[in-house]
């Protein structure tokens, strides 16, 4: 008989994950991906509503451009063939038209034609398909950045749905409302959306959408540091993935469980065990998915192995990994996106600790670029901060992180951060005072007084008048 290669314990030739142990067992991976190939559990899930519950996910991924264009010329044929005998144009074909330029990453042709589908599916008062078209909109939508015509749409197609009573689309745009608002930092709205789709899939016994939707809670709770219900979760999800022999989901629960004991802190050992074997098994996929389907596997891992590397003081292990992980990110992502500035700006930390301060400033000044680019205001006036810092630290170029200071600052006074501002102006002050310019460094001081106060810090308070009163007298 068999045994685990984890604990020893004996096991069925039939098994995708040992009784004992709980460790999945790659070694019958083929089997299960012939049985068995769905759709993976990415960070977070888009829902796409015109894709039925039996249609293969996978098509859309593995695809080739080729077959694409081919699908596209025949639905042109058609089209052009009812334009020639004045027979109404079918909105379904419009539609999936878009979703096959969308598969090809070409968004703006994807939009047209989605926008001259929900035109006919309004004439028709096609009330299903107005609600995809909308959430497709919202898709491409947030594909493209433009977060207030993102939410926009998923709420008009959120209305339709709910006078259909269609419970399990109305879940699937409920988590696309949680991303999106995950995606701009809206951690209230974002939670408030994933919490309301995993109690209406727990009401309506929709176990899968149960499962997905609390996935996606999970990177919410991460943030909210609430580690005991993500383990809780994510229990409840291996179980179920395990069960079900869904290899997909069981790779995502170890990525997510490799996350969590990096966050906790405690365990970084057992994080790099459950990212490990989330890369083997990616590893064992082969040929059954596409390179863009490892990628999105594979970036966080590679990501949170490198952080454990820095902490390990292992520099060179840690940027090959970072590197990794950027390289899958671009693999799949379409232009830019979020998730490269979070890279990048590891990077960055990383050339700081080894002494490289060129190469850091350049991968804060890129990483800064994306955030900006995607309204992560408050995260660009952070590293606005770091490289102004390190300006002044090791460059001593007192004018360039004064003039990053200020932007940083200008951002912070927009969005009314009032401590985060008091430390900027007071940090200013001295870069004046230190320049012997006393009229200059005053103002600064007192400004960040004023701030010290709104927000009751004493002590900064009394040290900033001590030195006001020192400089005027």
């Amino acid at each position: 008989m068999k045994t685990c290669p984890y604990c020893g314990f004996p096991i069925e030739e039939h098994w995708s994950y040992c009784r004992n142990c709980n460790k999945p067992l790659i070694a019958n991976l083929e089997d299960v991906l012939d049985r068995n190939v769905k759709f993976p559990y990415d960070k977070p899930e888009i829902y796409h509503l015109e894709l039925e519950e039996e249609k293969d996910p996978f098509d859309d991924l593995v695809i080739k451009n080729e077959e694409i264009d081919q699908k596209i010329k025949k639905i042109d044929d058609n089209l052009e063939s009812k334009e020639v005998r004045g027979e109404p144009i079918p909105g379904t074909l419009l539609l999936e038209k878009s979703s096959l330029y969308y598969k090809k990453r070409d968004l703006s042709e994807a939009l047209k034609n989605i926008e001259l589908a929900l035109k006919n599916f309004k004439v028709e008062n096609d009330l299903l398909n107005i609600a995809t078209c909308y959430n497709e909109i919202g898709i491409i939508q947030e594909d493209n950045g433009f977060f207030d015509q993102t939410i926009y749409n998923f709420n008009r197609s959120l209305e339709i749905l709910k006078d259909l009573n269609d419970k399990s689309k109305i879940i699937k745009i409920l988590n696309n409302l949680g991303n999106v608002y995950f995606i701009i930092k809206d951690l209230e709205q974002s939670y408030n959306y994933y919490q309301e789709a995993f109690q209406l899939s727990q009401q309506e016994n929709l176990i899968f959408d149960e499962i997905k939707s609390s996935s996606n809670l999970v990177e919410v709770l991460y943030l909210l540091h609430d580690y005991d219900r993500i383990k809780k979760i994510l229990e409840k999800n291996s179980k179920f993935f395990k069960e079900d022999e869904d290899i997909y989901g069981i790779i995502q629960t170890e990525i997510k469980y490799g996350k969590l004991y990096y966050l906790i802190g405690e365990d970084y050992d057992e994080s790099s065990q459950h990212l490990n074997e989330a890369l083997e098994l990616i590893k064992k996929l082969g040929d059954h998915v596409s390179v863009y389907i490892k990628a999105k596997l594979e970036w966080e891992c590679y990501l949170y192995l490198g952080k454990i590397h820095i902490l390990k003081d292992n520099s060179t292990k840690a940027e090959n990994l970072f590197i990794q992980s950027l390289e899958a990110v671009r693999i799949f992502e379409i232009s830019d996106n979020i998730k490269e500035g979070e890279i990048l700006e590891n990077l960055a930390k990383l050339y700081i600790s080894k002494g490289d301060i060129e190469r850091a400033i350049e991968y804060y000044e890129l990483a800064c670029e994306i955030f900006f680019k995607f309204g992560d205001n408050i995260k660009n006036a952070e590293l606005k901060v770091k490289i102004g810092n390190i300006y002044l630290e090791f460059e001593e170029d007192k004018i360039k992180a004064i003039n990053l200071f200020e932007e940083a600052l200008d951002i912070y006074e927009d969005l009314a951060y009032i401590k985060e501002s008091a430390l900027i102006l007071h940090k200013l002050g001295d870069i004046y005072l230190n320049k012997r310019m006393i009229e200059n460094a005053i103002l600064y001081f007192e400004k960040a007084r004023t701030y010290y106060q709104k927000i009751k810090d004493e002590y900064s308070t009394e040290l900033l008048n001590e030195k006001i009163k020192s400089l005027k007298f």
